[in-house]
C-alpha cells in the first residue's frame, strides 16, 4: 500500500471513530453498525472508485501525448538529432509519463484528500477553515453590511459537563453489576479544569463494593488523580482485582483466583472481594470479552470502558456537515488543486489531465462526505428531538394538602430529614399552644406549620396521585418549574408549551474570564463560548412574548461578542440598552494594573414598538425630594414650569410661549386671554395685567427666550397647581411634580450598595448553605430583582432562567411575589429563602410573577411545569 493511500485511510479511521470499536452505546452503536460498510469503502473500494475516474481521461491523454512524442522523434532524426539529447522529446517522454501512470495520478489525490479532511477535522470536530493561499483564510460573504463569524457558528456545542448516571448490566447468570458513583468533584457553571485537574473515575477504596444475594454494587469516586494516570489505567488497575490470568486457572476455572500472586495484594477492591468469598462474581466478570486491540479484554473491563466513555463525553455537531464540506471542498479544489497559471500555460491535454484528476477527486471526496454526513446527520437529529421527561415531582406547602394525607406525610423520615436540613424544625420546642418536634412527626405538629414544603419525590406515585388529583386547575395552580437538565434540551422540551408566554428571560451565562472559563475544544475558546449562548437564546427567543424583554449579564471579557450575538439573534433595532452594574465596589485586581468593580446587563425587546420597560422603586434620595403634601396626602415637590431640556428654545416649540401673570399681594396666577397668529407663529395676547399683576415670560438668567413645559390649555386647566416664588430677585413659575408610586424610569448605572455580589451574593448564600458554599460567583439578589422588575413589572407573567445556577433568579421573583402580596407596586425588604437541587448550571428555571402563594414544580433532568404548588421534572 502507497504511503500517501496509507495516511488517509488512518485519517479516515480517525474521521469515523473506528478506533472506538470498543464502545456499543448512543452514536458509535450506530457508527459501528455502518463500520462494515465504511472499511469495506476504506479497504476495497477507494483505490479502484480511483483508478476507474482517472482512467476515463487517461487513455486519451496518453495517446495524444504518444502521437506528439513519435512526431518530435522524427523531426530530431530528420534534423540529425539524436531524439534522446532533444529538449522537445525529453519534455514529451516526461508528460507521456506522468499522463501514463496511473500511481503518480493517484498518490497526488490520495494527497490532496489527506490534505482536505485533516484541514478542516480536528479532536471529532469539523471546523470553518476556509483558505484564500498558504497562511490566508478566507470566509463566505453574501454581501451583508456588517456580518458576524466564528470557527464554529454553524455547528452545536454539546457543553462538557459530566452527566452522571448509574451504570447497571446484567450478567449471563441474569444477576446485575451496578456502577455506582458515590463521591464527584465537579465544574462549576461549565468552566474549564486546569491541566494538573483533570478528573478521572477511580475506586473508592475506603468503601469498594457492596454485595447483595443477586446484585454487586462497585463504588466509584470522581476527581483529580494526583498521578494524572489515563482513565484506561485506572480501568485496568480495577479490572485487575477481578481477574487473574487463564494460565493462573485450573480446567474448572476457578483455582488460584484468590492465590496471593494472582492480583497485587494492595488492590482494596480484591481485599474486599476476598473477605466476601465472592467466587461465583468473578468468574462471571472474568468473562473474556476480547478485541482486536485488546485481545485479554474481560466483560468488566468493557463495562468500565463504556460507563467512563459515557459520562465524559462532549463534543461539537455540525448542523450542515454535507453542505459545509462540500462547499469546502470546491472552495479547496479551486485554490489549491486547480492552478490557474498552469492551466492557460499547459496544453490541451495536460488541461483536460487536470480536468480528469479533479473529477476524480471530487467523486472520491463526496463519497466520503456522504458517509460522514448520514453519521453526523443522526447526532443532529437524536440532539435535536425533544427528550422524554424521566421524573416529575412537585413540591406542595402542607395548607394545600387534604388532611388525610397528613399520616403517611408524618410518617416519612426522608421527608423529616429534608425539613430538618432546610428549615431546622428539629429546633421547635413547642409550648402550650405548639407541638414539639419529634420522631416520627406527629400530625398536630404538621397542622401547627401548614407552611412547610411537601416535596413529592419522598413518597410513591400512589400517594403522589392521589395529592394532585386533590388540586384544582393544577396547571394554573402552578407557579414554578425547574428544568434539570442540558440548557438547550430543557428549551427545546419547553418551546411548545411555553411558545410566546414568557415575558422576561433573564440569564447569566458564563463570563468565560480566565477564572471562570468554560470548557472548549480545539482552543477555540471565544468561538466555543458563542456558540454555547447563541443557539441557546435563539431557541429562547421563540418562548419569548411579543412585548417580552431579555437581560443578559456579562463583564468586560465577553460584552463586545455577545452584544454582536444579541444583534444577530434579536436584531439591533431591538437592543434597549446596556446597564453598567458596580457590582464589587471593592474592585477586583487585575494582572494588568487595573481594578474592576463593574459588569453588564444587556437588555434586548424581541419587537422594540411592542415592549414597554418596567419602572424600579424609588430610592430613599428619591422619595426625599418629594418633601411636599396636597390636599390627598400625595408627596410632590416643586419643579421649575420653564423647559429646560432639549427642545427647550422658542422656536422649537412656539406654541409653548406665553405669559402668566401674577398677582403678588393675593399669591394668584392666571392665564390671560390670547389668539395664535399663524402668520407671525406668536401669541397676540388679548388682556393687559391687572393693577398688581406682573407677567412673567419663560426667559432664562442668560436672557434666552425659552418654553413653558405645558401648552396654553393644558396651562389653563392646571393653573392652581402651579406656584410662583422669588429666586434671586426674579419671579419664578413652579409647577407640582408628583411622585410617580409606579417606580421611576430605570437608569444604565447603578452603583447602589445592594447590588455588591459578596455582600448580597455570596454572604446570602454561606448564611444558607455554610461556610462551603456549593456555588462561586453568585449574583447580588438585589440586581437580579430589579433586572426581573424591569422586564416584567405586570402580576402573572413569566420569568425565565435557562443559566439558573444557584437560583437567584428563583429566589428573586418568589421575593417579588412577597412584595406584590403585601404592597402591590411598591418594594420590600429582602428575605431568604432555600432553593434546593438547582446546583447545575445546565438548568432552566421558569417561574411565575403573581401576588398569591401557589404551588411549584421543580424537574430533575428534563421537565414539566409547577403549582401553589412547585414542580420538579426530570430527563
Amino acid at each position: 500500500m502507497s504511503q500517501n493511500l496509507e495516511k488517509l485511510r488512518r485519517l479516515l479511521a480517525e474521521l469515523f471513530q473506528l478506533d472506538q470499536a470498543d464502545l456499543d452505546f448512543g452514536i458509535y452503536r450506530i457508527m459501528n453498525q455502518k463500520r462494515d460498510e465504511i472499511t469495506r469503502f476504506l479497504d476495497k473500494d477507494l483505490l479502484p472508485q480511483v483508478r476507474n475516474a482517472l482512467s476515463e481521461h487517461q487513455s486519451g491523454d496518453q495517446r495524444v501525448i504518444e502521437s506528439q512524442l513519435k512526431e518530435a522523434i522524427e523531426q530530431a532524426k530528420g534534423l540529425g538529432i539524436d531524439p534522446e539529447t532533444s529538449p522537445k522529446v525529453k519534455e514529451l517522454k516526461a508528460k507521456y509519463q506522468s499522463a501514463g501512470d496511473p500511481a503518480a495520478l493517484e498518490q497526488e489525490i490520495f494527497s490532496d484528500l489527506t490534505n482536505f479532511f485533516r484541514r478542516y477535522y480536528h479532536e471529532g470536530d469539523f471546523l470553518s477553515l476556509r483558505r484564500y493561499k498558504e497562511g490566508v483564510y478566507a470566509i463566505p460573504y453574501e454581501g451583508e453590511e456588517v456580518k458576524l463569524h466564528w470557527a464554529n457558528h454553524d455547528q452545536y456545542y454539546v457543553k462538557s459537563s459530566e452527566y452522571f448516571r448509574d451504570y447497571t448490566f446484567k450478567l449471563p447468570s441474569g444477576r446485575r453489576v451496578h456502577f455506582k458513583l458515590v463521591e464527584a468533584d465537579t465544574e462549576k457553571d461549565n468552566q474549564k479544569a486546569g491541566p494538573d485537574k483533570e478528573r478521572r473515575f477511580m475506586l473508592c477504596e475506603s468503601n469498594p463494593v457492596d454485595i447483595k444475594p443477586d446484585e454487586l454494587f462497585i463504588h466509584f469516586l470522581y476527581q483529580p488523580d494526583p498521578q494524572k494516570r489515563k482513565q484506561s489505567d485506572h480501568n485496568a488497575a480495577i479490572a485487575s482485582g477481578f481477574v487473574v490470568p487463564l494460565s493462573h486457572r485450573d480446567p474448572a476455572g476457578t483455582a488460584g483466583l484468590f492465590d496471593a500472586g494472582s492480583a497485587d495484594e494492595g488492590n482494596p477492591l480484591k481485599r474486599a472481594l476476598q473477605a466476601a468469598n465472592a467466587k461465583e462474581w468473578i468468574e462471571e466478570l472474568s468473562t473474556p470479552a476480547p478485541t482486536e486491540k485488546n485481545p485479554d479484554r474481560t466483560l468488566l473491563e468493557k463495562h468500565l470502558t463504556d460507563y467512563t466513555a459515557r459520562n465524559t463525553f462532549d463534543y461539537f455537531i455540525h448542523k450542515d456537515l454535507g453542505g459545509f464540506l462540500r462547499r469546502e471542498l470546491d472552495f479547496y479544489i479551486k485554490n489549491e488543486v486547480m492552478h490557474l497559471d498552469d492551466i492557460e500555460s499547459e496544453s490541451a491535454p495536460r488541461v483536460e489531465q487536470y480536468l480528469g484528476k479533479i473529477r476524480a477527486l471530487r467523486r472520491i471526496a463526496h463519497k466520503i462526505i456522504a458517509f460522514l454526513e448520514q453519521l453526523e446527520n443522526f447526532q443532529k437529529k437524536l440532539w435535536l428531538k425533544k427528550k422524554f421527561v424521566v421524573e416529575t415531582n412537585y413540591c406542595i406547602t402542607l395548607d394545600r394538602v387534604p388532611g388525610e394525607l397528613y399520616v403517611e406525610i408524618a410518617a416519612s423520615d426522608a421527608q423529616r430529614e429534608e425539613w430538618v436540613r432546610l428549615f431546622a424544625i428539629d429546633e421547635i420546642q413547642g409550648d402550650l399552644h405548639t407541638p414539639k418536634y419529634s420522631k416520627p412527626l406527629t400530625v398536630e405538629f404538621l397542622k401547627a406549620n401548614p407552611f412547610l414544603v411537601l416535596d413529592t419525590r419522598f413518597f410513591d406515585p400512589e400517594f403522589k396521585d392521589r395529592l394532585l388529583a386533590s388540586i384544582q386547575d393544577l396547571d394554573e395552580n402552578t407557579d414554578g418549574l425547574l428544568v434539570h437538565g442540558e440548557n438547550f434540551q430543557a428549551l427545546n422540551l419547553i418551546e411548545t408549551r411555553y411558545r410566546e408566554q414568557i415575558k422576561c428571560i433573564y440569564i447569566d451565562p458564563p463570563y468565560n474570564a480566565i477564572e471562570s472559563e468554560i470548557l472548549y475544544k480545539n482552543e477555540y475558546k471565544h468561538s466555543t463560548w458563542i456558540s454555547l449562548v447563541e443557539d441557546r437564546v435563539a431557541l429562547s427567543r421563540e418562548v419569548l412574548s411579543c412585548d417580552g424583554l431579555l437581560c443578559v449579564t456579562i463583564d468586560d471579557y465577553e460584552s463586545h461578542r455577545l452584544r454582536s450575538v444579541l444583534d444577530r439573534v434579536f436584531f439591533d433595532e431591538n437592543y434597549m440598552a446596556t446597564v453598567v452594574i458596580r457590582n464589587n465596589p471593592s474592585g477586583r485586581a487585575t494582572t494588568k494594573g487595573f481594578a474592576i468593580n463593574h459588569e453588564y446587563a444587556l437588555f434586548y425587546s424581541k419587537l422594540a414598538q411592542s415592549s414597554e420597560v418596567g419602572r424600579l422603586p424609588h430610592s430613599d434620595s428619591q422619595r426625599q425630594r418629594y418633601d411636599q403634601v396636597d390636599e390627598e396626602g400625595k408627596p410632590f415637590e416643586w419643579e421649575n414650569f420653564r423647559k429646560s431640556s432639549r427642545g427647550s428654545d422658542r422656536p422649537d416649540r412656539p406654541k409653548q410661549f406665553f405669559p402668566i401673570y401674577f398677582d403678588e399681594a393675593h399669591h394668584a396666577q392666571r392665564i390671560p386671554g390670547m389668539e395664535w397668529l399663524e402668520t407671525s407663529k406668536s401669541w397676540r395676547i388679548n388682556e393687559k395685567t391687572r393693577p398688581g399683576e406682573v407677567a412673567i415670560w419663560p426667559i432664562d438668567d442668560s436672557g434666552v427666550e425659552k418654553v413653558w413645559n405645558f401648552g396654553v390649555q393644558r396651562a389653563i386647566a392646571e393653573v392652581c397647581l402651579m406656584k410662583v416664588m422669588k429666586r434671586d430677585g426674579k419671579y419664578e413659575v413652579y409647577k407640582r411634580k408628583y411622585l410617580r408610586e409606579e417606580g421611576s424610569l430605570p437608569r444604565t448605572w447603578w452603583d447602589s450598595p445592594a447590588y455588591s455580589a459578596r455582600d448580597n451574593g455570596t454572604k446570602e448564600l454561606k448564611e444558607m448553605f455554610g461556610p462551603l458554599s456549593p456555588f462561586d460567583f453568585p449574583k447580588s439578589l438585589h440586581a437580579v430583582k430589579d433586572c426581573v422588575l424591569i422586564c416584567s413589572d405586570a402580576e402573572d407573567s413569566l420569568v425565565l432562567d435557562f443559566f439558573a445556577g444557584s437560583g437567584t433568579t428563583g429566589h428573586a421573583v418568589i421575593n417579588l411575589n412577597r412584595d406584590d402580596a403585601r404592597d402591590p407596586g411598591g418594594a420590600a425588604s429582602i428575605s431568604s429563602s432555600r432553593w434546593p437541587n438547582t446546583s447545575i448550571p445546565s438548568s432552566s428555571h421558569a417561574s411565575r410573577r403573581s401576588s398569591t402563594p401557589r404551588t411549584g414544580k421543580t424537574a430533575s433532568r428534563l421537565a414539566a411545569k409547577a403549582p401553589a404548588t412547585s414542580s420538579n421534572t426530570s430527563g
